[in-house]
């Protein structure tokens, strides 16, 4: 019965939070073990909100010693640790038969540096395409400078950039993972 179980197992909840933003920003939703690296950043993109138009790469090791990358292939020559191609890796590859949670960072736009923790929850049994299941808050505008400059207009000490941003603002029903292109220029 374990194993039947186990066979069905084939998709993941994954939450993907902000890092040095209080209150937190955070979003969770249901993936396949199937999907490429690539394919999750593309997801992690469509779950925040933004363009995916800025370069990105996954970090994980052992501890506080993030030297190991997972990204688009030109920043392997950037890793002083071992590095693996977005495009090949599978999320079931890297997950293997390890415990859950594991955790990663996942770095967004080098010049914002925008840094989300990415936890790989649990399995769960389920098909089809991403599937949002929560959320708290409105992410930052894109190119709008990074977590302090974030922090300094959510406190009122720098005016917002983008009319109309409402930071409390986030309905799970708006998110769409339908598959946009890639824009992310590589390095």
């Amino acid at each position: 019965m374990a194993a039947s179980k186990a066979m069905k197992e084939n998709r993941v909840v994954v939450k993907v939070f902000l890092y040095g933003i209080q209150p937190q920003i955070w979003r969770r939703f249901s993936i396949s073990l199937d999907v490429t690296f690539i394919q999750l950043s593309d997801s992690i993109q469509a779950a925040v909100g933004w363009e995916n138009k800025h370069p990105h790469e996954f970090r994980h090791g052992k501890g506080k010693n993030l030297t190991d990358v997972i990204g688009p292939i030109g920043l392997e020559d950037q890793t002083p640790g071992e590095f693996a191609d977005e495009a090949v890796l599978t999320v079931a590859t890297f997950l293997g038969k390890r415990r859950l949670p594991i955790r990663m960072l996942y770095r967004y736009d080098f010049a914002d540096e925008w840094i989300h923790e990415v936890v790989f929850e649990k399995k769960i049994i389920g098909d089809g395409p991403p599937e949002m299941l929560d959320g708290a808050r409105n992410a930052p505008p894109e190119d709008f400078g990074g977590t302090f400059q974030y922090m300094q207009a959510l406190h009122g000490e720098i005016e917002w950039m983008h009319p109309g941003y409402d930071p409390e603002a986030f309905d799970v029903a708006n998110v769409s993972f339908a598959r946009k292109a890639t824009k992310a220029k590589k390095k």
